[in-house]
């Protein structure tokens, strides 16, 4: 949300800018990965687990040394992760997109700048080939879709705006939510917030959560 000039009666701010993105895919394979493997990893500030708990894969799909190495990587590849997705995205970025052969190498570098650092990296897709990964991608999403305001007004920053202002002029640009249970919060960056879809959903946590940047 922007315009180039004041606008009589809008409390919104005509140069604030906040880009909100409340579906993080690659964020969303690694929550989603934690989980279905069963991985125990350990580290500060890693997330809470899902609302929505996806279908474990079979014990045997993945041998249990396996397990410990993808539990003992997964922190070092969430913090990258988020790191990239707490970043403004560069438009210039799509545009040199275009001018790229299909196959070539430049394509490939530029599409790793814009998606980020992500599992599949290090460890391929194999991970993601079992059905319990789309069928749980497939449920979120409508979910997603279902809890949408209706109204430009019910929307969190809009419904939040005294709080989100002064995070604004403390530098946030970016808000990303993570469909995590209860209320959780974490700065990334110099211009970013984590937050849960729960945390954002509800004005006094929302407004703390705000709080934490300004």
């Amino acid at each position: 949300m922007r315009s180039s000039a004041p606008m009589p009666g809008n409390p919104w701010p005509h140069d604030m800018s906040i880009t909100v993105d409340d579906s993080p895919h690659i964020l969303m394979e690694l929550l989603w990965l934690r989980e279905a493997y069963e991985l125990q990893p350990e580290g500060d500030d890693l997330p809470p687990l899902l609302v929505d708990t996806p279908v474990a894969v079979p014990d045997p799909a993945v041998r249990a040394a396996t397990r410990d190495e993808w539990g003992a990587t997964w922190p070092r590849i969430w913090h990258a992760a988020l790191a990239h997705a707490g970043r403004d995205q560069d438009p210039r970025l799509f545009d040199e997109l275009r001018t790229t052969a299909d196959g070539s190498p430049e394509r490939a570098e530029l599409l790793h700048r814009i998606v980020g650092p992500s599992w599949r990296d290090e460890f391929g897709d194999t991970a993601f080939d079992h059905g319990s990964f789309a069928t749980w991608s497939q449920k979120g999403a409508e979910a997603h879709l279902a809890a949408m305001p209706a109204r430009l007004e019910d929307q969190p920053e809009r419904r939040d705006l005294p709080a989100l202002i002064p995070a604004w002029r403390a530098g946030l640009t970016k808000i990303v939510t993570i469909p995590c249970a209860g209320e959780f919060t974490h700065r990334v960056g110099e211009n970013a917030l984590l937050t849960t879809s729960a945390t954002r959903e509800n004005s006094d946590s929302y407004r703390r959560a705000l709080g934490t940047f300004a």
